[in-house]
């Protein structure tokens, strides 16, 4: 009986947290995130603003913790993938988390208001580009552990992970550009796939 009332309390947290997420980013895409306050979320899903800051420490965790990069994820598809399929093409399959929340319809009739909220707005897209960062040592430290157990471990000062690494999250910030120019019309996992076709023969 306890584990399912702890249970069921998280299931009322995160109702209580996407319900902020989605008052909050209205305001911003409207607003501006700058204009936006605490006060003003926290008037129009009717609590205070100390309310608030139980379910988000700040603005900024209000987009990225919700909307940004999870690095559990990214890294859970690609251990998912084969050993023996290429970097490369795992890389691009631990990408399909991030494909799936882009192309899943939110405000304004999709996501692209919201991304292009984290590239124009500096303190959202310093701490995007942090999040990134984490998942790219993430993701070094998997393909490290995959080489390890295929018998062929990297050298600790192989730059080989880093610099696949590095170059397929490169192509993703790249492909989100592109899909923001295009103001979020088309496929962005064909733009995704587009980008890191143009380094996955060198690589």
């Amino acid at each position: 009986m306890g584990g399912k009332r702890v249970g069921l309390r998280e299931l009322s947290r995160r109702a209580v947290r996407e319900e902020i997420t989605e008052a909050a980013t209205a305001l911003f895409v409207e607003r501006g995130f700058e204009a936006t306050t605490v006060d003003d979320i926290a008037a129009a899903v009717g609590m205070s603003q100390r309310s608030v800051f139980r379910y988000f420490a700040t603005k900024e965790e209000i987009v990225l913790g919700h909307r940004g990069l999870v690095v559990d994820d990214v890294v859970a598809a690609l251990r998912a993938r084969p050993a023996d399929e290429p970097v490369w093409a795992s890389l691009r399959r631990a990408f399909d988390p991030l494909v799936a929340r882009t192309e899943t319809p939110g405000h304004q009739g999709g996501m692209a208001p919201v991304h292009r909220l984290v590239f124009e707005t500096p303190a959202l897209l310093a701490g995007y580009l942090h999040e990134l960062h984490r998942a790219q040592d993430a993701v070094v430290t998997e393909l490290s552990e995959r080489a390890a157990a295929l018998g062929a471990p990297c050298a600790p000062d192989d730059p080989a992970p880093r610099a696949l690494t590095a170059a397929a999250f490169g192509c993703l910030v790249a492909a989100q550009r592109s899909w923001l120019a295009s103001d979020g019309k088309g496929s962005f996992a064909d733009t995704l796939d587009r980008a890191m076709a143009t380094l996955g023969p060198r690589a």
